[in-house]
């Protein structure tokens, strides 16, 4: 094998040392000479375990960053279709002031404020006397907790939209736009859990030169979490156009003729299958990460 002491070519320097490990080993065939010569070899035919090994890293943490999109799906509903709730509710605050619906996507901002010095000096001390942990709980068990509960933020808005639609077209009456307030409030507790945890994960995971592009890796997951969003709404309304007359749960552009409820509970579905996944792909890298007490190989060739 190929350490960082004996390059490849003399234009590729790995940025740090890092020890073997077993896992995917498949991908130790790159680092591997076949046989012996005196031509340098070309960085595209041979590795150092170096390089081979931030590959390894990041693929195993292309789960865990898969796991988020789906939360980042539930935050694209918060900012477009529980914006369309509020604009059909009653927006009045008073005589003179009405409450501006798109204002709303701030509520999960405005409890991260507040929450995360809360999480820091009660919760944090609280839970390390029970995990040893120094952050209290692990960055997976952090992002755990909030995937599970981004899908209550769904059931909340289910609910709520089924109540809403209910009031407005049966009993002609108009909800106050503070019934909407609990999916927002859900959604920030769930972010502070999440989001913070993603960063620190990655953060603890990358090795020396791979921490800016980890860190890329966690706004790479907004945008394929608002991609996918508007993926999904146009596959559910494909499916639901049972008609020619009916343009699918989401296609009139009216809560009260369209089934957003339906398509709420859709994604608490999706969340809490996705939260299933995540549990299965977090023990994965925690068992994975357990085997790797492997001692780093020397510079020489083997």
């Amino acid at each position: 094998m190929l350490h960082g002491g004996n390059h490849a070519s003399n234009d590729v320097v790995p940025s740090s040392t890092l020890p073997h490990t077993p896992r995917l080993r498949f991908l130790d065939k790159a680092c591997i000479k076949v046989q012996e010569t005196n031509t340098k070899e070309s960085p595209w035919t041979l590795c150092t375990v170096s390089q081979v090994e931030q590959v390894k890293t990041l693929i195993s943490l292309v789960p865990i960053f898969a796991s988020t999109i789906v939360f980042n799906t539930i935050l694209a509903q918060l900012q477009t279709f529980s914006v369309q709730q509020g604009s059909s509710m009653n927006t009045r605050l008073s005589n003179s002031f009405h409450i501006p619906p798109a204002s709303l996507q701030a509520i999960p901002y405005i409890m991260l404020i507040f929450l995360v010095p809360l999480y820091d000096s009660l919760f944090v001390p609280f839970a390390r006397k029970f995990t040893g942990q120094n952050s209290g709980i692990t960055p997976l068990t952090r992002i755990g907790f909030g995937l599970f509960l981004s899908t209550f933020s769904m059931v909340s808005a289910a609910l709520l939209e089924k109540k809403r639609r209910d009031s407005s077209v049966l009993d002609g009456r108009i909800l106050s736009i503070f019934w909407i307030t609990p999916q927002f409030l859900i959604f920030g507790v769930s972010e502070m859990f999440t989001a913070v945890g993603l960063i620190e994960f990655f953060y603890k995971q990358s090795a020396k030169g791979m921490e800016s592009f980890l860190m890329a890796f966690t706004y790479c997951s907004y945008s394929f979490g608002f991609y996918f969003s508007s993926v999904l709404v146009s596959i559910v309304n494909k499916i639901t156009s049972t008609s020619v007359n009916s343009k699918g749960w989401l296609g009139d552009n009216d809560l009260n003729k369209d089934r957003l409820d339906l398509f709420y509970w859709l994604l608490a579905v999706l969340s809490l299958l996705n939260f299933l996944s995540y549990l299965f792909w977090s023990r994965w890298n925690i068992k994975s990460s357990r085997s790797n007490n492997s001692n780093v190989v020397g510079d020489d060739n083997i």
